[in-house]
């Protein structure tokens, strides 16, 4: 905002505009420094180092409307605050910030709000993350502490342990549901008692089955702790990447229902839990004996009918195209992608598995195909969702539209709440990764949190670099307020 300010006065190339930025890099270099001793005292800290600041003369150009000299006022005394910031966002340490290596945060301040009008004499509960210490899954209870753990290496939420015991997929009269038992309808109709169905395979997988055994290269980026939540170093909850050797196991024709969950970003269509339907079919050598092509071409042709097939008894008469892609597990691999609402949409991935998986499974003269397709990305635009956080909400005005049976029921927004916006700057170093800033946003605010977005970066003249993000902040239920919403960054 000083750096408007003076650009506005003076120009970009003028000896004042340069002089000042210079003044701003060596001020924040210092104020980095700073013992947190001394951070009551900082605010007064950059009034005695920026004494040229001049807003008076600023506030008294006639091209400055009286709308915006309230703003010019109220960024004053954002700017003489934001000393503040370091000690009231984070105030308690914990492994998943330690992993997030922020230097330090420089500010916090509010960027515009209109929820403001909502009277603050109405007390709002604050958002506390849901209380769940046990969950039951396939007739196995998951204790909470077997899950997420005070260990350095565990860097797993309760946001996400709470999440477990919701079963989205077994209610019939939710969208993920509906959508589910569609795609079991499919392959019942046309592959009559071939496929075992499952939607209750425990959470908590090891390392060994979900990389290794699936030929996950031992740098991919689905193993780091950015990625993928981590009980300890050998098991992790189930993450977004498929593993056709585990569905194998339960049978040579298998479809699997259950959840994902992987460290993501923060808008409309990501959330750090979700489900994916996998199938995989095995075929025995006489399968293609007689059919005069070798067996993976046999297999990617039965792949291909079967999975436009279930494109068509989702979406209609849709035109497709199929996409060569790479997937550590399948050899070759495809995508399959729809023109819906004149745009193509990816469908799903898919491929012909790597045979090294399945002599690690004892298929060993056999060779199969296998798919993997996420349920929300399919139901937002089936159901026309806006948002992927309505299908965890409770809230009846959303849950009542929908009923056992009916797919693509077209979904009826209700009252939308206004946001409130919020912004912060921090430098970073070469460890910084957003989706760790997500789990920490996620951590305190939850489900309130509509959107993260990096608006802003600068490097200074020592090789610093920094980053501003918004969060938006918007309720299912109901307006929030300034206030409610400064406790909760501040907590």
């Amino acid at each position: 905002f000083v750096e408007f300010c003076y650009l506005t006065l003076y120009g970009k190339e003028s000896k004042q505009f340069i002089e000042i930025q210079e003044k701003l890099f060596l001020l924040f270099d210092e104020y980095m420094m700073l013992s947190p001793l001394l951070l009551p005292r900082a605010p007064r800290y950059m009034e005695i180092t920026l004494p040229s600041m001049e807003f008076d003369k600023f506030q008294n150009q006639e091209f400055i409307s009286s709308a915006q000299k309230n703003q010019l006022e109220f960024h004053q005394s954002a700017l003489l605050g934001m000393a503040m910031a370091v000690t009231t966002l984070f105030p308690k340490t914990s492994p998943i910030v330690h992993k997030m290596c922020f230097r330090n945060f420089i500010a916090s301040v509010p960027f515009t709000t209109f929820s403001s009008a909502v009277s603050a004499d109405k007390p709002r509960p604050k958002w506390r993350q849901p209380v769940v210490s046990l969950v039951e899954i396939g007739g196995v209870k998951i204790d909470k502490n077997d899950v997420v753990r005070d260990d350095p290496t565990n860097n797993v939420p309760d946001s996400i342990f709470s999440k477990l015991g919701m079963q989205l997929r077994r209610k019939d009269k939710h969208p993920i549901g509906i959508l589910k038992n569609a795609i079991y309808s499919y392959f019942d109709n046309n592959y009559q008692n071939k496929f075992d169905k499952f939607d209750d395979l425990c959470p908590v997988v090891s390392v060994k089955q979900n990389f290794d055994d699936v030929l996950v290269p031992a740098d991919h980026v689905s193993r780091s702790y950015n990625d993928t939540y981590y009980i300890d170093t050998n098991h992790l909850e189930v993450p977004h990447k498929c593993s056709p050797s585990r569905v194998v196991e339960e049978g040579p024709h298998s479809l699997s229902c259950n959840w994902r969950c992987l460290l993501d970003s923060i808008d409309a269509t990501h959330y750090p839990v979700f489900h994916q339907m996998e199938g995989v079919r095995v075929f025995e050598p006489n399968d293609w004996g007689g059919s005069g092509v070798d067996s993976t071409s046999y297999a990617a042709a039965d792949l291909k009918k079967c999975l436009e097939g279930l494109a068509r008894h989702l979406f209609g008469a849709v035109e497709m195209r199929w996409v060569d892609t790479y997937f550590p597990f399948t050899n070759p691999s495809f995508e399959l992608e729809i023109y819906f609402q004149e745009k193509w949409l990816e469908v799903l991935g898919c491929g012909i598995t790597e045979q090294e998986i399945l002599k690690g499974s004892g298929k060993v003269n056999n060779v199969a195909w296998a798919f993997g397709l996420g349920l929300e990305r399919l139901a937002m635009v089936l159901y026309g969702v806006p948002d992927i956080r309505l299908f965890w909400s409770a809230d009846e005005r959303f849950t009542s539209q929908f009923s056992s049976g009916r797919l693509g029921v077209k979904f009826k927004p209700f009252s939308k709440y206004p946001p409130c916006y919020k912004d912060m700057s921090f430098w970073i170093n070469d460890s910084f990764t957003e989706n760790n800033l997500c789990e920490v946003v996620r951590g305190n605010a939850g489900d309130l949190v509509e959107e993260v977005q990096l608006i802003g970066n600068f490097t200074n003249k020592k090789g610093m670099t920094g980053h501003r993000y918004r969060i938006a902040y918007r309720s299912m239920e109901r307006s929030l307020t300034d206030d409610e919403i400064n406790d909760l960054q501040a907590s």
